[in-house]
């Protein structure tokens, strides 16, 4: 194994996926879907939903994302000596971590609530402050991309904290925020693809963490029978966020990245 923590990752991944085919076999042949529903959707099933082989299969496609960000994100950093990282470099690893961390949330609070909504826009605040100076001269506007990530998390923190007390002070905001979130991602990943610190695969799961989502939302209505399963397989989709930032704390202390000094002259 390369990882620190691929054992215990690929235990806890399997015995998740493992309980989703037991689930969905349980679904098709009993007509029961609730224990599938809770692993997947996360609550109990609000309407009515049968256990048809499409739903089942959606719900399936919802805990593929899962499975994933469970092996990848616990496994942890490559095995072997960590480069030797700056304090900036130490401070943004463990702000995306916790950052990734707040998808937990998700298993264990039932929708995603405003307290859940603030968390995790304020420590993606913290991974935009921190993630500038490490990027450096890779980041591209790197003035516009601080102004565009604390708009959009900044401004989804106020906007959560308004719809739940009724301040009125969300105001049609939520495409703005989308748009900036937008600009800071594409600055910031456009910034990791040309810095040898990060994998292309860690750039992809950055990609397809902004389209994916979006393509679920466009299209997948055409085959998601229950408006919920739609939603949470948007939200499962978007699962790739979190992936992204627990690969980019794994690449600054991927041992690979160490600086080799050459030998002296004889």
């Amino acid at each position: 194994m390369r990882h620190r923590l691929s054992v215990p990752a690929l235990i806890i991944a399997a015995l998740y996926a493992a309980a989703l085919v037991t689930t969905a076999v349980l679904a098709l042949t009993t007509g029961d879907v609730a224990p599938l529903w809770r692993l997947t959707v996360f609550g109990d099933v609000q309407e009515l939903v049968e256990a048809t082989p499409a739903n089942v299969a959606t719900m399936l496609l919802i805990g593929l994302p899962w499975t994933c960000a469970l092996w990848l994100g616990l496994r942890g950093p490559r095995v072997g000596q960590p480069p030797e990282l700056t304090v900036q470099e130490q401070r943004l690893r463990l702000a995306l971590y916790a950052a990734a961390a707040t998808w937990l949330i998700h298993p264990l609070a039932q929708g995603w609530p405003w307290w859940a909504v603030v968390l995790d826009s304020v420590l993606m605040l913290a991974v935009v402050v921190l993630i500038r100076p490490v990027l450096g001269d890779s980041l591209e506007y790197a003035s516009w991309s601080v102004v565009a990530g604390v708009l959009a998390f900044g401004g989804g923190a106020v906007v959560a904290v308004s719809d739940e007390f009724a301040l009125g002070l969300s105001g049609g905001a939520g495409l703005a925020l989308l748009l900036a979130q937008l600009v800071w991602m594409v600055l910031v990943l456009r910034a990791q693809r040309w810095d040898g610190r990060w994998r292309f695969v860690t750039y992809l799961y950055g990609i397809t963490s902004l389209v994916l989502p979006m393509l679920v939302l466009a299209a997948g209505w055409l085959i998601v029978e229950a408006g919920s399963l739609l939603y949470s397989l948007s939200a499962a989709a978007g699962v790739l966020m979190a992936i992204w930032l627990v690969d980019t704390a794994n690449d600054l202390a991927d041992p690979r990245n160490r600086k080799t000094v050459a030998p002296a002259a004889p």
